[in-house]
C-alpha cells in the first residue's frame, strides 16, 4: 500500500493524479509536484471505486462539498439517498455522511454504493451513538472504540475523515477563561470535550495521533483536521481557543506529512466580512499551505432561512483570499434537517462562490468561462449561455416560464438593449429603424 502523497514523492503519477491533470487542464509534473509538498490533496481511498477523483488545493479550482445525513428525528436513509441524487445533478464534487439518527452503517453504505465521488465523515458521530446504545452514555465511548471506528469506515472505503485531533486540554483551558456568546457549536468538538472533561484525560486522537496515522496511511484516507473550536456568531471571531487549536492544528499537518498522510485543515464557521480574508492567511501561514477547507464562512447571525446566501458571500471571500474547499450551507442551517430542495439551494449559492472566487485567483478557465458566456449573451445565443451558466435546468425552466415572441428574453422583448445596439452598429444605415 502507498498513499497519493507518497507516490508523488517518488515520481510516480497515479491514475487519480492523471485524471485530477485532465480535469484542471494542468501538467501531470506541475500536480505532482503540488501533491508531494502537500499543497494539494486527492481523497481516494481505493477501497471506494471513484470514478472522479477530485484535486483539492493550491491552483486548482475552488471545490465544493454537500453534507448530508441522517438526524434522530429524521432517521430514514431513502431521504438521503434523495438527496445524493439532487448533489450529484447539480454536480457537487465531494459529500459528506454526518449521519446521528436511524442504520448510520446501512446509510454509509447506500451512500458509498450511490455516488462515484469521494465521500467524507466524521467517525466520532458513530462512535459516540454506539456508546449511547450499548453503554447509556457518549462519555462511555472508549477509546478503542474510537479507533476500531475509524478504521472500520476506513475499510468500507471512506475517502477522507474530519478528526478533532487539534482540540486539546489546553485549548479547553482557554475556552474556560473566554466569555464566548456560543462556546462549541461543533457537534464532534462537543463530544470530545464532554468526554475529556468527564475521564479528565487528554483527546485521544492527540494522544495517538501516530495510530490514527497508521490507520489513514493504510487504507489512504485523507485526514481532514477539524475546528472544534470554530466561533459560532461572528462576535467569538478569531479569539484565543480558536487560534488555540490552530496553531495544534499546524503541527498535526506536519506530522501527517511525515508519515505520507494526506492532509486537510478545517476553518471557522462564523467570521465578519473584515476578518474572512485574515484568517484564510493566517491558516495558510500557520499550516505550512496546507488546503484549508472553510465551512461556511457566516458573516452575520441574524439570517436564519438565507444562511446559503450568508454563506454564500463568505465563501466567495473566503475562496479569493485562498481557500481550497468550501462546505456549503443551506437555507435550513440553525433551523432544521435539509430538504432535498434546500441541498439544490445550498450547492448552488457555494458554487457561484467557488467561481466568484477562482476569478480572482486566476484559476485557469474561470474567467474564460465568464467572458464566453458574454459573448453568447451578446449575440442571443441561448444555448451557448445555457451551456455555461451554472444552473442549466433554472434557466430552462424560467425561459420556459416567461416566454417571449422576441428572440431576447420577455424581461426587455423588442427593446433589448444589445439587439438595438447591435443593430445600429452592424447597420450600413439602410436599415428602416421605425421605432426609432
Amino acid at each position: 500500500m502507498s498513499t497519493q502523497l507518497e507516490q508523488a514523492r517518488k515520481g510516480h503519477n497515479t491514475e487519480a493524479l492523471k485524471k485530477v491533470s485532465q480535469e484542471e487542464n494542468l501538467r501531470l509534473e506541475f500536480l505532482q509536484d503540488l501533491l508531494s509538498q502537500g499543497k494539494m490533496i486527492i481523497p481516494y481511498n481505493p477501497n471506494h471505486s471513484l470514478d472522479h477523483p477530485v484535486g483539492i488545493g493550491q491552483s486548482l479550482r475552488t471545490k465544493v462539498n454537500v453534507n448530508i445525513g441522517t438526524s434522530q428525528d429524521f432517521p430514514q436513509a431513502e431521504e438521503e439517498i434523495k438527496k445524493v441524487d439532487t448533489a450529484l445533478k447539480y454536480r457537487t464534487d465531494t459529500l459528506m455522511d454526518l449521519s446521528t439518527g436511524g442504520n448510520i452503517k446501512k446509510t454509509r453504505g447506500m451512500i458509498l454504493k450511490r455516488a462515484s465521488i469521494p465521500l467524507g465523515t466524521v467517525p466520532v458521530y458513530e462512535a459516540a451513538l454506539r456508546a449511547i446504545e450499548k453503554k447509556g452514555a457518549i462519555v462511555e465511548m472508549s477509546e478503542e472504540d474510537l479507533f476500531s471506528t475509524i478504521e472500520n469506515q476506513a475499510q468500507e472505503g471512506v475517502d477522507f475523515m474530519t478528526v478533532h485531533a487539534g482540540l486539546t486540554s489546553h485549548a479547553i483551558e482557554r475556552l474556560k477563561s473566554q466569555k464566548r456568546l456560543t462556546n462549541v457549536v461543533s457537534r464532534g468538538g462537543a463530544f470530545h470535550l464532554a468526554w475529556m472533561l468527564h475521564h479528565q484525560k487528554e483527546n485521544p486522537l492527540y494522544t495517538h495521533f501516530d495510530r490514527l496515522l497508521e490507520i489513514a496511511w493504510k487504507y489512504d484516507v485523507t485526514l481532514s483536521l477539524g475546528d472544534g473550536l470554530r466561533p459560532g456568531a461572528i462576535g467569538d471571531a478569531t479569539d484565543r481557543p480558536q487560534i488555540e487549536e490552530l496553531l495544534t492544528l499546524g503541527e498535526l499537518v506536519k506530522k501527517a506529512w511525515e508519515k505520507n498522510v494526506q492532509v486537510m485543515v478545517e476553518g471557522p464557521g462564523h467570521i465578519p466580512l473584515d476578518q474572512v480574508e485574515m484568517n484564510i492567511k493566517l491558516q495558510k501561514r500557520v499550516c505550512q499551505e496546507a488546503p484549508f477547507y472553510v465551512l461556511g464562512p457566516l458573516v452575520t447571525d441574524i439570517a436564519a432561512g438565507y444562511d446559503h446566501i450568508v454563506s454564500a458571500i463568505g465563501g466567495a471571500i473566503a475562496a479569493a483570499a485562498g481557500a481550497d474547499f468550501l462546505c456549503y450551507v443551506t437555507p435550513s442551517e440553525h433551523l432544521g434537517l435539509p430538504s432535498a430542495e434546500d441541498v439544490k439551494n445550498g450547492l448552488i449559492a457555494s458554487k457561484i462562490a467557488a467561481h466568484s472566487g477562482d476569478i480572482v485567483k486566476g484559476i485557469k478557465g474561470a474567467k474564460e468561462r465568464d467572458l464566453k458566456l458574454s459573448e453568447a449573451r451578446n449575440k442571443l445565443d441561448w444555448e451557448t449561455q445555457r451551456d455555461l451558466v451554472i444552473d442549466p435546468h433554472k434557466f430552462e425552466e424560467i425561459r420556459e416560464k416567461r416566454k417571449t415572441k422576441s428572440e431576447a428574453c420577455s424581461m426587455c422583448g423588442e427593446f433589448c438593449a444589445m439587439r438595438i445596439v447591435s443593430e445600429f452598429l452592424n447597420s450600413s444605415g439602410e436599415a428602416d429603424h421605425t421605432c426609432f
